[in-house]
């Protein structure tokens, strides 16, 4: 029995790893950016009138 270890699956290049790297924080991104949008989009349709509480 030998005790080189090698790794299971799929070993990714440096480049192909970069690469997942930028995509997920590309996609990371675009969620952030719509998550906003849709908290900017709510507000400005529910108003000015939903920040004013009575006392």
């Amino acid at each position: 029995m030998t005790s080189d270890k090698k790794p299971e699956g799929i070993v990714l290049t440096p480049a192909q790893l970069k690469s997942r790297n930028q995509r997920n924080t590309a996609i990371g991104l675009a969620v952030a950016f719509f998550a906003v949008l849709f908290y900017v989009v709510t507000i400005v349709k529910l108003g000015p009138g939903v920040l004013v509480r009575p006392l």
